[in-house]
């Protein structure tokens, strides 16, 4: 089984590390300064020996976020070497291999259509684990490897520049992804389906690209499934904000505004191979947002799915306008037990919560603390925020239900109160991430490379098992 390269396994030895390796790496940390850090390495040489150079790496307090330090860490330490062996001390449980190994996966990950630079590309191609008992460790590996896949999926789907990755594009991929997985199903609504369901609010954002709209649909149901999830994702392929045009460098990343998409889309197949016994439905609405004769304008007004309706104010807030649709249909049509929603919604995230923490908005503690110890579980960040009720007066409308935006600030507030408005009997069951800022990084960091980092994925996937057991 790979990791962390293209050929690798799991290799039971014991005792894994020869004594006089053991001997050389005490008597190193002995005149050194290793802090024990998590994800810190420290290198020694050995010419002529074997092997011909140690790395030592720190794993901070042992759990499972310091193991995937360590692996990220490992990574970066060995590219120029093609093979790699990282010897697990004997109490190694299934959690820290599954951080190592995602560790080492992730940092790997690469995204690049021009030349090599100077440098080259990396050369590792193989990682080995020792450890003492690999049947007990290989769920663990397993997890790991089908969560750091799918990662590289929706990492690979928001790098995309938006020049090929049209709606039509995304779809098209989805449907050949999702080919490969037995039970799952995908359908594709095109303009003229969006138009004859009453899908309102995709078809206005898209309105303006020659490229139309599309929602995809896609389904994993396992016989012996309890629960019904629905995860929707916000799939933007370029926003130029429309009519209420962004500047110049506000739409150079806008290749990334699908973001929320690719993570529903990606982890609902990586549930499907994982086979968690939980029925899962991922909707993504997709559209171009761009500017011509035919975009939705400011004052105008959108039907959305259902028949409620929204004053477009500001045509570069379109992301909840899509989602609503989506929201709508979820709660409408397919009675989910649980309903989330994913999104590269506001630039007010990254104001309030930085760069790396995403916003949770749910009027279920249970739901939000099950999402809060799945992020945490997962290596990505998350904090509640609150829904005060009286801030939705700030999205009154004198000619439609609700406008688009509010002119009192708290936006990622406001953007979420707009969506719950659209969840309807779902809405004590619903959960809304607001994961603009964490969904592209411009550092590599840990397990993150540079650009889009996948977020989103590994923690719906560690909800969903979470899930299956509830």
């Amino acid at each position: 089984m790979p990791v962390g390269g293209d050929q690798a396994g799991l290799l039971p030895v014991n005792p894994p590390v020869p004594a006089d390796v053991l001997d050389a790496a005490t008597a190193y940390l002995a005149d050194t300064e290793h802090t024990g850090a998590a994800g810190v390495v420290q290198a020694l040489p050995r010419p002529g020996a074997v092997p011909r150079r140690l790395l030592l790496v720190g794993v901070g307090a042992g759990d499972e976020a310091g193991w995937r330090a360590a692996g990220a860490g490992l990574t970066r330490a060995a590219q120029k070497d093609e093979r790699l062996t990282v010897a697990l001390p004997a109490d190694a449980d299934p959690a820290a291999v599954r951080g190592l190994v995602e560790g080492l996966q992730l940092a790997r990950y690469r995204f690049r259509l021009g030349a090599e630079p100077a440098d080259g590309a990396p050369a590792l191609r193989r990682v080995d684990v020792l450890v003492d008992d690999a049947d007990r460790l290989a769920d663990a590996v397993r997890r790991a490897e089908v969560t750091a896949a799918a990662t590289y999926l929706a990492r690979d789907l928001t790098n995309t520049p938006s020049m090929e990755k049209s709606p039509a594009w995304f779809a098209g991929r989805v449907t050949r992804e999702a080919g490969r997985h037995t039970g799952v199903t995908v359908r594709v609504r095109d303009p003229e389906q969006l138009a004859a369901e009453g899908f309102g609010g995709i078809l206005a954002v898209g309105s303006g690209s020659a490229r139309g709209p599309r929602l995809v649909e896609v389904s994993w149901r396992p016989r012996n499934a309890r629960r019904h999830v629905v995860l929707v994702g916000k799939g933007i392929t370029f926003d130029s904000g429309g009519i209420s045009l962004k500047s110049r460098d506000g739409m150079k990343l806008m290749r990334k505004d699908m973001a929320g998409a690719a993570a529903v889309v990606t982890a609902t197949l990586a549930a499907a191979e994982l086979k968690v016994p939980v029925r899962v439905t991922a909707l993504a609405p997709m559209a171009e947002n761009m500017v011509s004769g035919t975009s939705v304008r400011p004052g105008d007004v959108v039907r959305h799915y259902g028949g409620r309706t929204s004053e477009i104010l500001n045509t570069d807030a379109e992301g909840r306008v899509v989602l609503a649709d989506a929201l709508a249909y979820a709660a409408r049509r397919l009675n989910p037990d649980l309903l989330v929603d994913v999104a590269t919604l506001t630039g007010a995230n990254a104001v309030a919560l930085g760069k790396r923490t995403a916003a949770l908005y749910s009027e279920s503690d249970e739901l939000a603390d099950q999402l809060t110890q799945a992020a945490t579980a997962a290596g990505e960040k998350v904090w509640r925020l609150p829904l005060p009720d009286d801030y939705l007066e700030n999205l009154a409308s004198e000619v439609a239900d609700l406008a688009n935006v509010s002119e009192a600030g708290a936006g990622s507030i406001t953007a979420a109160l707009f969506l719950r408005e659209f969840t309807g009997d779902a809405r004590g069951r619903w959960a809304h991430i607001d994961m603009s800022a964490p969904s592209w990084t411009d550092n590599a960091e840990a397990e993150l490379v540079k650009g889009a980092t996948g977020w989103g994925v590994r923690t719906l996937l560690r909800w969903l098992d979470a899930v299956a057991l509830n």
